[in-house]
């Protein structure tokens, strides 16, 4: 007798309805809507990154179309069709692999098949994963048969590089763009994976694995599988850390807290002990720039915004960042560090590059704008003059009618507010402003 083997983590929670589908709401709620209407268009496009459901999403989606006894629009996933679907040997739906399977030859199966009508289901589906390795003359082949199909004859592709599809095949489909999945997602998901499966694993721990994981369910499962073979069924921050290069939550917002200070010499400690425990310094440069990027949502959109993917304590940690520093200020880190990721491509020494390049930053963090000096300027020129007492014993002049003032006058010039005599009292009330800097024009 067979023992029975360990099924991954990816396989075992694969997505089999609708409703289980993570972060794909804006396509699930279309095809939805397409069963119910019996509005089925001849061809789809799914496009996205890996690991985000494109492959799960058709084969849901052909058992909803083929399945006998639905529940609602949501396949039974109990009847022989929705089995065999699953399974990947049912006669009526095909799945070709087009990485490997990318020529004329391959796909000629396909173009004599679509003749016959299915044996036992309302459609006979084809599934095309990595539909852009495609030749050109496969997609010519295919062309005619994808323009006019049988009425029994539907066609879903897949692809991770939608941009290499031709123009001719996008004009024929119904597109979707599925998105990454946001951090919080995956978080909620993983958490429901580890109660079903016995796992104690902190929030922090899956946290990280999120991180890593770049928007991609089925990789975040992946790495939680592996932990779990790595260190069993306790999993924390650290060993997810470890595992995968990662740099922890709290010493993230540390460095871009000495960052928004800066604070030099807490930056360089901070890359010290980074490159010492190993950590993958070209990810820190682009968690780095996310952390920045969603201070500049914060900013302008508020602590509430959903493009910002963080959890609740993340945000919490923004929004106190953001109290102390302007925005203009948050935008120019973020283009220093987007420069900084650029750089990296090429670059031998990462580590020098991120120093000097953090250590700009921290410089245009406390550095004053000419924006916020013309503000601060202004609002000291429209401060009122205390006028000073006049004894009783003076005789009163004549009183004369003031000049007229201009209606508008004209904003000062570099070159005025650079010399202004106000200058000095200006950036003595803004905390961090470096003089010399402002005067030396950079």
């Amino acid at each position: 007798m067979d023992e029975p083997r360990h099924v991954p983590l990816p396989l075992k929670y694969r997505p089999m309805t609708f409703d289980d589908v993570v972060g794909q709401e804006h396509v699930v709620r279309t095809l939805r809507h397409a069963i119910e209407s019996d509005r089925i268009a001849n061809a789809y496009l799914f496009i996205g990154p890996r690991g985000i459901g494109k492959t799960t999403l058709s084969r849901i989606f052909a058992k909803a179309l083929n399945c006998t006894s639905p529940n609602g629009v949501e396949p039974c996933g109990k009847c022989q069709n929705c089995t065999e679907i699953a399974a990947g040997r049912s006669l009526d739906v095909t799945e070709l692999d087009a990485a490997s399977h990318n020529k004329v030859e391959d796909v000629k199966p396909i173009i004599d098949a679509v003749q016959f009508k299915p044996t036992s289901s309302k459609y006979r589906i084809f599934i095309i994963d990595e539909c852009h390795m495609l030749s050109n003359a496969a997609w010519n082949a295919l062309l005619k048969t994808l323009e006019e199909p049988p009425s029994w004859v539907r066609f879903i592709f897949a692809t991770t590089e939608g941009d290499k599809v031709l123009a001719t095949i996008i004009s024929r489909c119904q597109r979707f763009d599925l998105r990454r999945i946001q951090t919080h997602d995956i978080v909620s998901r993983l958490k429901h994976v580890c109660e079903r499966e016995g796992i104690d694993a902190e929030e922090d721990a899956l946290l990280a694995i999120a991180r890593g994981a770049e928007g991609g369910m089925r990789d975040a499962l992946s790495s939680l599988d592996q932990l779990v073979a790595f260190k069993g069924e306790r999993v924390s921050e650290e060993d997810a850390l470890g595992v995968f290069g990662l740099v922890s939550r709290s010493s993230l917002e540390s460095l871009a807290g000495a960052i928004l200070r800066g604070d030099v010499a807490g930056i360089l400690k901070a890359i010290e002990a980074f490159d010492s425990a190993g950590k993958n310094m070209r990810r820190l440069s682009g968690e780095l720039l996310h952390h920045f990027r969603n201070l500049v949502v914060l900013q302008a959109l508020g602590p509430d915004a959903r493009s910002i993917a963080a959890t609740p304590d993340q945000i919490k940690t923004l929004a106190e960042q953001a109290r102390g520093i302007d925005p203009g200020r948050v935008f120019r880190i973020c283009d220093q560090l987007a420069e900084m990721e650029d750089k990296l491509r090429y670059v031998l020494s990462v580590r020098t590059l991120i120093e000097m390049s953090l250590i700009r930053a921290s410089r245009l963090a406390t550095t004053a704008t000419i924006d916020e000096l013309l503000r601060a300027l202004k609002g000291m020129r429209d401060q009122p003059e205390v006028a000073a007492p006049v004894p009783d014993t003076v005789v009163s002049a004549p009183v004369q009618a003031p000049a007229p003032e201009p209606a508008h006058a004209p904003a000062p010039s570099r070159a005025e507010i650079l010399n202004d005599p106000k200058l000095n009292d200006v950036l003595a009330s803004m905390p961090g402003a470096i003089i010399t800097d402002i005067r030396g024009g950079k």
